[in-house]
């Protein structure tokens, strides 16, 4: 029909490869009130999907050298860079702030973040200290986890999403994030970046989705031994019920934190 917009649909990325989901939640442009992208409305079978996929990627990523993490890293960060008002675009549409907001802090940050902890892994990756017995010494060796279950909010969808991503594939951990099913484009379009970027399939899964579908599946599986969350205080406290019986390690910015 003449006129008719076309809708951005995203795909959920697993394992290095886009895939289609079942069903669809619609996603709203804040300036105008209409539907302009579609995103995956996820659940329980993404979810171990994406587990799968990251649970096969651990080994060899982990394996790497910190040195070569960080290259990835800053391959990453400077293909970011490149695309910056692209991004800069999509952010001001899908979340509603201005264009000069998201050109000069959202999109920069999120380019910092990757470069940060690129810094960041080479210089402190031990520590070792002097006790007070002669000849004793307390060293501490820091070694990649697993899989991390990263929840990031509406406000700050590409900033916060790098935020936790970057330290954590830093480190030789592998990831599955769960972007605001209200703000998911940004984090959908870097995904197209890291095939280039040299992120080995796997490494980094986004599954799309609300909260008590596959935030609720990613937070209580038993392979999931990290959880970072920035949101509310009530879903905080929900995070913690569903993760405690597997003993989690826990990272929440919440309430009056965020």
């Amino acid at each position: 029909m003449a006129g008719t917009k076309t809708l951005l649909v995203l795909e959920n990325f697993i394992g290095g490869r886009f895939l289609p989901c079942n069903s669809y939640i619609d996603s709203y442009d804040p300036s105008t009130g209409e539907v302009y992208s579609r995103v995956p409305d996820s659940g329980k079978e993404e979810v171990e999907a994406a587990v799968e996929a990251a649970r096969a990627a651990f080994p060899g990523w982990s394996a790497r050298s910190p040195q070569e993490r960080a290259q990835v890293l800053h391959r990453l960060a400077d293909l970011l860079e490149q695309s910056l008002e692209e991004l800069a675009q999509a952010e001001s549409k899908d979340q509603g702030k201005t264009i000069t907001l998201a050109r000069t802090v959202d999109i920069p940050r999120s380019v910092q973040n990757f470069r940060f902890f690129a810094s960041s892994i080479l210089h402190h990756t031990s520590e070792c200290t002097q006790m007070d017995h002669m000849g004793c010494l307390h060293y501490t060796v820091r070694a990649p986890v697993g899989i991390a279950g990263l929840i990031s909010p509406w406000n700050l969808p590409l900033y916060l999403l790098t935020w936790k991503i970057a330290p954590a594939i830093a480190a030789g951990n592998t990831v599955i994030a769960k972007p605001s099913e209200l703000t998911s484009v940004t984090a959908w379009m870097m995904c197209k970046l890291l095939e280039k970027a040299g992120v080995p399939p796997g490494v980094v899964n986004i599954v799309f989705g609300t909260g008590p579908r596959v935030g609720e599946a990613l937070v209580s599986h038993p392979e999931v031994p990290l959880i970072s969350f920035t949101g509310s205080q009530p879903t905080a406290e929900r995070i913690t019920q569903l993760s405690a019986p597997h003993c989690k390690r826990l990272f929440y910015a919440s309430h009056r934190d965020n």
